[in-house]
């Protein structure tokens, strides 16, 4: 009897420390335009190191990546016969492996971005090429419904190359999965739609959208932790804009623009990513030209920003960043370079700093974290 109860006092010290050691490291997807599919890493979640990426699942031009709140699926944009399309996976956790369930068109050209409701019932993605919108339902087996909802922007504005028509960048719902905000750099307009998440449909807001000044082209956007502001990224002018949000009504109250470029840069910049640190206290944007990662403090009570300078993102062309969970790191996908950097962050600071760790990866284009 002893030996028994000590056998079995001996194995679940080793499954603890199997569970322990899984919790020190997650998997980080990243995905490309021109590279085999999408990749996958494990990352040590106490030193910030990167395994050597690995084909997860082969899918063309999976250039924006969502995975599920449960973990178990992912969901990706792509092409298929020349079309924008989204793709979805079943996830292996155990080797990060993805297995291809179903892919969808998505009606349009140019799919640039994909995103899950909080409910984790619908997928969200844009269209840029063409300018357009949509909902897919995910089915209990993870799987891509039929669209339940599909909207045309139509519009120009004022860059004659970059917004001769509507080019819809990314699709978010809020907080509460009532409302849907799409910013579209063509039209130089973050759209609002009312969004049931029941049945995945959408329907024009009141007020229809906000704008942003001409030739700027909002291309994504961020909710601050408690859901009271949003902060627009302005790929063509090189800006973030504060909009306080209103809940109840779905609508955007501009409160600053303030730029992602230090004063003095000449050059030419285009502004990516956009994302709030965990903790609600940062902000971050990329700027690819200037190849770099802009810092701000957030005002808790007015959600205004204050520049902490831009840190150089260790590559060419940030196309896109992630923070991970834990708020501890920020991977940068350095295009034009074919890699993605490590950089610490400075819980009290916010800063950034290269910890050297970096990994090369063909044309990377989004990264996204998942606990194994």
């Amino acid at each position: 009897m002893v030996r028994l109860i000590v056998a079995i006092t001996l194995l679940g010290m080793v499954a603890g420390m199997a569970r322990g050691e899984e919790a020190l490291s997650m998997w980080v997807y990243v995905g490309t335009l021109g590279g085999e599919g999408i990749y996958v890493m494990k990352m040590d979640a106490v030193t910030g190191q990167l395994s050597a990426p690995k084909i997860a699942g082969k899918v063309r031009r999976p250039s924006f990546l969502a995975i599920h709140s449960s973990g178990d699926f992912m969901y990706s944009t792509c092409e298929l016969a020349g079309h924008g399309g989204v793709a979805g996976f079943k996830i292996d956790r155990s080797t990060g492996q993805l297995a291809l369930t179903n892919a969808r068109s998505a009606e349009g050209k140019g799919a640039a971005y994909v995103g899950i409701d909080h409910a984790g019932k619908n997928v969200l993605f844009a269209n840029y090429g063409s300018g357009s919108i949509g909902v897919m339902r995910i089915g209990d087996d993870g799987k891509l419904g039929e669209e339940s909802a599909f909207i045309q922007h139509e519009g120009k504005s004022v860059n004659p190359k970059r917004q001769e028509g509507p080019h819809a960048h990314s699709i978010y719902a809020d907080p509460a999965d009532r409302f849907v905000l799409t910013c579209d750099l063509g039209l130089d307009k973050v759209f609002g739609y009312r969004f049931e998440g029941a049945s995945g449909k959408l329907a024009a807001n009141d007020p229809p959208f906000a704008k942003i000044a001409p030739g700027s082209g909002p291309r994504h956007l961020a909710f601050s932790k408690d859901g009271k502001f949003v902060y627009v990224i302005n790929e063509m002018g090189n800006t973030v804009v504060v909009f306080s949000y209103d809940a109840l009504h779905g609508a955007l109250t501009e409160v600053q623009t303030i730029s992602t470029l230090p004063a003095d840069f000449k050059g030419e910049s285009y502004c990516s990513e956009v994302l709030v640190h965990p903790s609600g206290k940062f902000l971050y944007g990329a700027n690819r030209g200037h190849d770099s990662i802009a810092v701000f403090a957030m005002d808790q009570a007015s959600g205004k920003l204050e520049s902490r300078g831009q840190v150089n993102c260790g590559g060419k062309w940030p196309r896109n960043f992630g923070i991970d969970p834990s708020g501890k790191w920020l991977l940068v996908a350095n295009e034009h370079s074919n890699d993605v950097a490590v950089f610490a962050i400075d819980q009290e600071t916010g800063g950034l700093k290269f910890t050297g760790v970096k990994e090369t990866v063909p044309t990377p284009s989004c990264v996204r974290f998942l606990s194994r």
